[in-house]
């Protein structure tokens, strides 16, 4: 069973109560570690939930076979923080040669989904809250320390994802943009000159 969801990299698999997550930019986060000779190339990594596991799909380059690795995740409960556990298990000496490509965001991810299942959500109420509200309408100051550093994390992600380098097809020089005037928008006070002339 395959669900497609709206512009994510998301699927789920049937058997074992398994969720895929596809490593969507892994060829180009491979030239950063291009000076390091790697053995393994992960393509795909997953969560099983029964027994709570990550999985992950890599090529290996010596043979040039896709194989899967299942890491179990020990001493993970719904109370568990998702960054440390991520952060241990992308530095275990056992799985590190394995992980080394996936980005700790994506293993954190994976521990979420964890440990909402764990919480007794459903997969898909999981999925549903990566994705909810708009970033632009969420009030930052009102966050914790933990929850900004998350969501600007986010934000560097999205700003590395969309930037262009010199070295893009569709890269321009000095672009510039004319903005549509908005009718309906009001002076603001800070726009206007005091009386000092500042």
């Amino acid at each position: 069973m395959a669900i497609a969801l709206h512009n994510t990299d998301f699927e789920i698999g049937d058997k074992y109560d398994t969720y895929i997550y596809t490593l969507p930019d892994i060829d180009r986060r491979l030239h950063v570690y291009s000076t390091v000779a790697m053995p393994f190339t992960a393509k795909r990594c997953g969560v099983n939930f029964s027994p709570p596991s990550i999985v992950v799909i890599y090529e290996d380059k010596d043979s040039g076979k896709t194989r899967k690795r299942v890491i179990p995740v020990r001493n993970f409960s719904q109370f568990s923080d998702c960054c440390k556990a991520a952060e241990r298990l992308k530095h275990n000496a056992r799985h590190r040669d394995y992980l080394e490509t996936v980005s700790l965001s994506q293993l954190e991810k994976l521990h979420l989904l964890l440990r909402d299942h764990l919480r007794g959500l459903t997969l898909e109420q999981s999925l549903t809250a990566f994705r909810v509200g708009d970033p632009g309408e969420e009030d930052l100051n009102k966050l914790s320390d933990e929850d900004l550093a998350q969501r600007k994390a986010q934000m560097d992600e999205v700003f590395e994802r969309n930037r262009k380098q010199k070295g893009d097809p569709d890269f321009v020089y000095d672009l510039e943009v004319e903005f549509p005037e908005v009718e309906n928008q009001g002076a603001c006070s800070w726009d206007e000159e005091s009386d000092d002339g500042f």
